[in-house]
């Protein structure tokens, strides 16, 4: 399905002005080279150490009461294949709502269509909460709701997530070569619209919306299949290319007139920019036991400087907002491999909200 729907966005997407049928092609080689790779880590499973092995056939063991969902034909398909049927959902809601955004910003048609970039957003969060319904049934919710307002997780951690990770993002944004030029300082009213932004954005500017999925759901079973490492890598290249369609809009940097630049410069630093940030997530969702609530957090902390703060530098681009963003994250996931030997806080009896094996 999955296919389909990148050939049909591909082949609706071949008439936009500007820019060419390859580049087009290009871009839907990029999904079908995602598939590909999530493909041959979910068939080539890695093998799991004794005691993981020995917790999992125990949890698979149980019998869980399923939805009635469950019992249709879908709904065993989706069973039978979790993790791709969770990658599938998440892209197909995200690419279906928006491609009429897309085409709008292109002006094959009429009408503004922000809502459906803002719904297509939730693509993440909703076939989370679906596969966590479908696998578990309302065991599934409860445990993405504890998840959520896990919120003890030490006054230090939330320092560095609430202050520590924008304090570093715009320092480094602010010593780039140009960036100070006009700068407009900072208001008063900051103080006012940077807590309401950073709340807005918590809970629909890329954090709950994606979170719930990619670490609510996904992460799990990916470091329990693969290992933290692995399992954060792939799970990175799904994330990083599930924002591949908004290189196409100004969104990214695309839009009318940009031709091959947002591909070529903007979508490399972004590659980076994001598997820095996979990386410091599984970290923090480890470190705090799978607590949702900072990972959540701690999107938040990285997307609201650049809704509030950034607009500030005149001078910053989005290619410099990109580098800016990527380069302390990339030196702080640096840091946290070396310090953990890329196992990232990973341990077996905490990778669950409730540090129950989560079946794969």
């Amino acid at each position: 399905m999955a296919v389909i729907v990148t050939i049909a966005a591909v082949t609706a997407l071949a008439n936009l002005p500007e820019l060419p049928w390859l580049e087009y092609g290009v871009f839907a080689a990029g999904l079908l080279l995602v598939w590909a790779v999530v493909l041959l880590r979910l068939r080539h499973r890695r093998g799991l150490p004794t005691e993981t092995a020995k917790a999992t056939e125990v949890r698979e063991s149980e019998t869980h009461m399923r939805p009635p969902s469950a019992s249709s034909g879908l709904g065993r398909v989706l069973l039978r294949h979790p993790l791709f049927s969770y990658f599938t959902l998440a892209y197909v809601i995200k690419f279906g709502f928006l491609i009429p955004y897309t085409l709008a910003a292109w002006g094959i048609i009429s009408g503004d269509w922000s809502v459906a970039f803002v719904i297509a957003t939730f693509g993440p969060c909703l076939a989370g909460v679906t596969m966590a319904y479908l696998m578990e049934g309302r065991q599934g919710l409860g445990r993405l709701r504890k998840s959520i307002s896990r919120w003890k997780v030490g006054w230090p951690r939330l320092v560095f997530i609430f202050a520590g990770i924008p304090a570093l993002i715009m320092l480094c944004v602010s010593i780039l070569p140009g960036s100070l030029s006009g700068f407009l300082g900072f208001p008063p009213v900051l103080l006012l619209t940077y807590p309401l932004t950073y709340f807005a954005v918590w809970f629909g500017g890329g954090g709950l919306n994606e979170e719930v999925g990619w670490r609510g759901y996904a992460l799990p079973r990916m470091q329990s299949r693969y290992g933290p490492l692995w399992g954060t890598l792939v799970l990175g290249v799904v994330h990083c290319f599930w924002h591949l369609e908004e290189f196409l809009t100004p969104a990214q940097g695309g839009g009318p007139g940009t031709g091959w630049a947002p591909f070529i410069v903007n979508l490399p630093v972004f590659v980076l920019l994001v598997l820095s940030f996979n990386i410091i997530a599984t970290w923090i969702f480890n470190f705090t036991r799978g607590s949702l609530f900072a990972v959540i957090s701690y999107h938040a902390s990285v997307d609201t400087p650049q809704a509030v703060l950034i607009p500030f530098f005149p001078a910053v681009g989005i290619l410099a907002l990109l580098e800016g963003t990527a380069i302390p994250l990339g030196v702080l996931a640096a840091i946290i491999l070396v310090l953990t030997r890329g196992r990232l806080g990973y341990v077996e009896a905490t990778v669950s909200p409730d540090n129950k094996t989560i079946p794969s």
